[in-house]
């Protein structure tokens, strides 16, 4: 038994030296220094908790943030709840006014994503500002109420320096392409196609 476990530690110990020799070697070859477009996409939920758990790490880090989120609308949500508690650190836009089934009303929807993007092109003009999150604007960009040539073209002017995150489901295409990191979310489980109600904390 004891030679097993001795062989099985020692296969262990070779991997991992040639994965770190891997790693390594990337560490070393990332040498860019400069602000990153992320895109988190896909109908899996955690695009914009994942958005919002970097808006708390930049926090961590004394950065000045931005959020916008689109189609959204309501104001009771624990992030905003939260982040809000930091008004040296952040600056927090609700631009929408509820996800389109509910709206209902393409005009007022486009209206309210077109105003939205007013107020994310100066935070992406303002070099002061470290990272901004703009929450679904991947749908405002998938049902067209934005120009997505235009958004592209703001964000690659943006200060060096500065950090984007951007979610929501559908992102176009031209967007992955610019940007520095995608994730897709996908579905496995969830818990409202079992008839459990959005619960505080976990789905807002």
């Amino acid at each position: 038994m004891t030679t097993i476990d001795d062989n099985k530690d020692e296969r262990h110990r070779t991997r991992m030296q040639r994965k770190k020799g891997v790693v390594d070697s990337q560490i070393i070859q990332a040498t860019d220094t400069r602000g990153v477009i992320v895109v988190n996409t896909g109908n899996g939920k955690g695009k914009s908790s994942s958005g919002f758990g970097v808006v708390a790490r930049a926090l961590g880090h004394g950065m000045q943030v931005g959020i916008v989120q689109f189609i959204k609308g309501r104001g009771d949500t624990g992030e905003e709840n939260f982040f809000r508690r930091f008004p040296d650190q952040v600056t927090y836009h609700v631009m929408g006014e509820g996800f389109t089934w509910e709206t209902q009303d393409r005009e007022r929807d486009i209206a309210k994503a077109q105003a939205a993007w007013e107020v994310a092109r100066g935070m992406l003009r303002d070099p002061n500002i470290h990272l901004v999150l703009f929450d679904e604007l991947n749908i405002a960009l998938k049902l067209g109420y934005l120009d997505v040539a235009t958004v592209i073209a703001d964000l690659q002017q943006r200060p060096s320096m500065q950090h984007v995150v951007i979610t929501g489901r559908g992102a176009p295409e031209a967007l992955i392409e610019i940007a520095d990191t995608v994730t897709e979310m996908n579905v496995v489980k969830h818990a409202f196609k079992a008839g459990v109600k959005a619960m505080p904390g976990v789905e807002f």
